[in-house]
């Protein structure tokens, strides 16, 4: 889903997992650890009427499809792809931001003058796949337990989907949506696409 105008600011905060810690004879340190997950923000307007500035891959939409699309994320509680491509004034690509993330909490508001429009304040928070471990007690001697892990999996990915819009390539939906364009052939692959070259607007492709 891409929304039709970009917000006009946003915010991204790296938690710090950094601890301190009160040494004898030497006072607080600080215990540098891996960063914490990315908090984000933003607010954007759903237009009521389709705008000149405003973009519509898939033609315009009303506000109620974005807002039941975000309740739809929150229920299903599945990550989502976040990616915010930036273009200098001049045209050149500037870096992207490109992550997994979760639907937070997020506001929806509506202003006097604004018939239809719907302005939405959103917070997500990054999500990073893990795995669970089961384990088992083997025996139990004296005081002391024996524990093995008995089996390992991943946590479940769900399937992951992306509709081909003009102008797009099997090698640039690859780089974009799975941050690798050498996986171009997977998703040939996993499509049964005989020519990666022949893809058409409209078109579901399975990503994994």
């Amino acid at each position: 889903m891409q929304l039709p105008i970009p917000p006009s600011s946003l915010t991204l905060k790296i938690n710090d997992n950094n601890k301190v810690i009160e040494l004898l004879n030497i006072g607080d340190v600080n215990i540098l650890k891996d960063p914490g997950l990315t908090d984000i923000e933003f607010k954007v307007l759903l237009p009521g009427q389709e705008l000149p500035f405003a973009v519509y891959p898939n033609g315009f939409r009303m506000p109620e499809y974005y807002l039941e699309r975000f309740e739809k994320y929150k229920v299903e509680k599945k990550p989502v792809k976040f990616i915010v491509s930036r273009v200098s004034p001049w045209g050149e690509p500037l870096f992207d931001t490109n992550m997994l993330v979760g639907v937070g909490s997020y506001t929806i508001e509506e202003k006097a003058g604004e018939t239809g429009d719907i302005w939405i304040d959103i917070k997500l928070k990054q999500y990073k796949e893990y795995k669970t471990q089961v384990v088992e007690i083997k025996a139990i001697e004296g005081n002391k337990a024996t524990v093995t892990v008995k089996e390992e999996r991943p946590a479940k990915t769900p399937t992951k989907t992306y509709t081909v819009k003009p102008g797009d390539t099997l090698w640039a939906i690859a780089k974009r949506e799975l941050n690798d364009g050498s996986k171009y052939s997977e998703i040939a692959k996993l499509n049964n696409i005989s020519n990666p070259n022949l893809i058409h607007p409209g078109q579901v492709l399975r990503l994994r």
